[in-house]
């Protein structure tokens, strides 16, 4: 039987990355003894008032169809957010509801680019950029962002991958896998870009509450960008609501007009129960975010002081989100060697990060999604792994 071409923009190398976490998860399934930070997935639940909320409306039959882009309540509630967030006008026009930023993310991409374009997209780059840019027909431009410059953006890089071809940039911040957030000399570069090539920018900013040791910056925000900038953003890491898939697209009327129309033919709208709990959490906001922020930060202290003394390891230490960046190359193996040999060995699984595009080769990816004291027995595991490689030169 024949399949649509489709499927092949939509597969690529970057989907074995994840066989490592899927054995993992399996082992742990048949009881053995596994730690597994090769997700990001908060492991504390969802605050109990968002999940009443939810609760409570579907025993009051909140059950049926809701507004394709999201109920008028939650969009306003979206927006006023976002207009704290950004500091610019936001109106609940410029709001459409997703089944989280992914779902935002591919969307977005079917309704701005088609066959014959590229789109710029720093790499380290999140896993489904890729497929998501070549659904839309599109093709990726990788601008490179170099381990030895610390994964940093130039406007260098920037100029370099433009074509007469260049429709986009993508580009999130704060960054997954880097952990870094973009500064503002780095924003100004990409909006330079953006506006000398009548270019969108689509800004994936899901972590954006999630900063430690730089302020967020939305280039939304900065001069002529807000009409040619999407944002993407969603609950889930936030609010630890990755499953309830609650995100939300930022951007100019029309465009939300396009995507009203694509998800009336993909999704017909989140359900009710859920908005609420969305309109609850959002009601929570600063209080939920807070405490999450700090559990991470708390976190990404742990890995970096566990793992700082092992020798033939490098960590990056990030500026936000769940992640982080270690430079295994000095231990003779490859990352995905490195992550395979070391789940094998101790139970621990982490990604190899050169999933993430070639800037990352060499490195793996660690989340701090598991409790503090588990999280601490990883990096002594790691430790002691990477001390036997180490004996073994």
């Amino acid at each position: 039987m024949r399949y649509s071409p489709f499927v092949q923009r939509i597969s690529g190398e970057s989907v074995s990355a994840w066989d490592i976490h899927y054995a993992a998860i399996e082992a742990r399934g048949r009881g053995e003894d596994v730690i597994v930070l090769s997700v990001g997935d908060p492991d504390f639940a969802t605050d109990a008032r968002i999940s009443a909320a939810a609760s409570a409306a579907l025993e009051q039959g909140d059950t049926h169809y809701t507004h394709v882009l999201g109920r008028p309540a939650l969009r306003e509630a979206i927006a006023a957010k976002q207009r704290r967030l950004l500091g610019i006008d936001v109106s609940a026009d410029n709001v459409a509801l997703v089944a989280g930023a992914q779902n935002g993310l591919f969307a977005t991409c079917l309704c701005l680019f088609g066959s014959g374009d590229e789109v710029l997209v720093p790499e380290p780059m999140y896993l489904t950029y890729e497929a998501c840019v070549h659904a839309s027909g599109a093709q990726i431009a990788c601008v490179q962002q170099p381990a030895a410059n610390g994964f940093r953006l130039t406007a260098a890089a920037l100029e370099a991958a433009l074509t007469d071809k260049t429709r986009g940039i993508a580009l999130a911040t704060p960054c997954n896998p880097t952990g870094n957030v973009y500064s503002r000399e780095e924003l100004e570069a990409v909006a330079e870009v953006a506006r000398k090539h009548d270019l969108w920018v689509i800004s994936d900013e899901v972590y954006g509450q999630l900063t430690y040791d730089r302020e967020h910056l939305s280039i939304a925000s900065m001069p002529g960008m807000a009409e040619r900038t999407v944002i993407l953003n969603s609950l889930s890491k936030t609010h630890a609501m990755t499953g309830w898939r609650v995100g939300w697209v930022i951007a100019p009327p029309a465009l939300v007009g396009h995507l009203d129309n694509l998800l009336l033919c993909m999704l017909y709208g989140l359900p009710g129960f859920i908005q609420e709990a969305a309109l609850k959490a959002l009601e929570l906001d600063e209080e939920v975010i807070g405490s999450a922020r700090e559990v991470y930060r708390r976190r990404r202290d742990l890995v970096v002081a566990g793992l700082k003394s092992v020798q033939l390891l490098d960590c990056r230490e990030p500026e936000a989100g769940m992640f982080m960046l270690v430079d295994v190359r000095r231990t003779g193996l490859s990352s995905m060697d490195f992550a395979w040999q070391l789940f094998r060995a101790t139970g621990v699984s982490v990604l190899d990060a050169q999933a993430f595009g070639a800037s990352a080769e060499g490195f793996v990816r660690i989340s701090f999604t598991v409790a503090d004291e588990v999280l601490k027995d990883a990096c002594q595991r790691i430790a002691g792994f990477v001390e036997t490689l180490g004996a073994q030169r």
